[in-house]
């Protein structure tokens, strides 16, 4: 063959590479898939904001292979947006949050971030360790809650990043001085999280101590399967792997029985709509304003058990959670009031996001019935719980 001909051969062979990379570049943005979907995992970090102490909050945003991304801040430890396809392949943000740092600081509901020292509430704020009373802040009411004014959720947290195979993932360290919100003893918390190649958040949280001190940490992710901003959850199909739960009283504190579900509202071992009993006058419900309740998870062992999976009919989007806790609390976002703007400018109305927070009970340092809560020096706190995702 002339070179003249290998050259026009050549060329033209270099046109149709481009051009079926074009066509295919096109159908995957079509389709509702990011272009860095046929990327590797990756991990990138940019500046969130200051605080008004100076400290600086960055983000960091963590990719997989299939496109899923999870931004996440050092300012809490936030989730800030979990960017996942429905079962067209289109994707959205499906966890609630902020687009800025002051709101965060000033608005937040806790949206996305680290609960702790301990998640959830103690009664009066009050617990006795040792022969020794503690007096924590009491900032729910007559209650402690999610560790008081200044908890996990509103510390800097330092942030190591790591790149695996087929994962990405973000360690976040925070040491809390003894005294801190008033817990006794000095806690090094660590919380390591993981994207994985199928479109998993796995959460490891551990902990050691200097004193005997209470420990109950969670995540505090706000869902709406739809997309976040795009209306209520009432449509959602959740399902709760638990057969018992704890009943709370007016204030929301467990009462320190453990009852059954069966023939309550409160039951969801079968797939139900949240909004098919939310508005029940069953006094459980009418006490919390709607879902508020720690469920009992029915466990088969000491590891990662499916603890809830909850279907949205419209994205045929899906949420699975495991965890290796005994409780999960629901919470159908009774107190969203339609005042606050996420980041995609939308206002969030009452239930528009739910919580499946994994965890210890709420008030267990003072229902002896209860999961202890106490660490000691020389033992070290470890739990796990999974996000994973997917499309029916």
């Amino acid at each position: 063959m002339p070179s003249s001909a290998r050259t026009r051969n050549g060329l033209a062979t270099a046109v149709r590479v481009v051009l079926v990379a074009v066509v295919a570049l096109a159908l995957s943005l079509a389709a509702g898939f990011p272009a860095q979907a046929a990327t590797g995992p990756s991990i990138t970090k940019k500046h969130f904001g200051t605080l008004p102490d100076g400290k600086k909050v960055d983000v960091y945003t963590l990719r997989n292979t299939n496109g899923m991304r999870v931004n996440i801040l050092t300012y809490g430890g936030i989730l800030q947006s979990i960017e996942v396809p429905d079962s067209r392949g289109k994707f959205a943000n499906v966890t609630l949050g902020f687009d800025n740092l002051p709101d965060y600081v000033n608005k937040s509901l806790y949206f996305g971030a680290i609960a702790g020292r301990y998640a959830n509430r103690i009664a009066k704020g009050r617990f006795t360790l040792g022969g020794k009373t503690y007096q924590l802040a009491t900032n729910d009411g007559p209650n402690h809650l999610h560790g008081g004014d200044k908890g996990f959720d509103k510390r800097v947290w330092q942030a190591q990043p790591f790149k695996r195979n087929d994962s990405v993932g973000l360690e976040l360290a925070y040491t809390s001085p003894n005294g801190e919100e008033h817990y006794p003893g000095t806690l090094r918390t660590k919380v390591v999280y993981t994207l994985t190649h199928d479109n998993r958040i796995r959460m490891d949280y551990s902990a050691t101590t200097g004193r005997p001190t209470i420990v109950n940490l969670t995540n505090h992710a706000y869902f709406n399967l739809r997309g976040e901003g795009n209306g209520l959850i009432l449509g959602h199909r959740l399902q709760i792997n638990a057969s018992r739960y704890t009943p709370i009283d007016k204030t929301l504190i467990p009462t320190g029985k453990v009852a059954q579900l069966s023939g309550t509202p409160l039951d969801f071992r079968r797939p139900t709509a949240i909004g098919e009993r939310v508005n029940s006058k069953d006094q459980q419900i009418v006490r919390s304003g709607g879902y508020d309740h720690n469920y009992v998870l029915d466990r088969r062992g000491h590891g990662l058990d499916l603890a809830a999976r909850v279907v949205e009919p419209d994205s045929g989007r899906v949420l699975e959670v495991f965890t290796d806790q005994p409780g999960l609390q629901f919470y159908s976002g009774n107190f969203l009031d339609g005042t606050l703007r996420g980041t995609g400018g939308h206002l969030y109305p009452k239930r528009s996001g739910f919580t499946l927070e994994s965890q210890h009970f709420p008030d267990s340092p003072n229902h002896k019935n209860f999961p202890s809560t106490v660490l000691r020096p020389g033992d070290v706190y470890r739990t796990t719980t999974i996000y994973a995702f997917s499309a029916k």
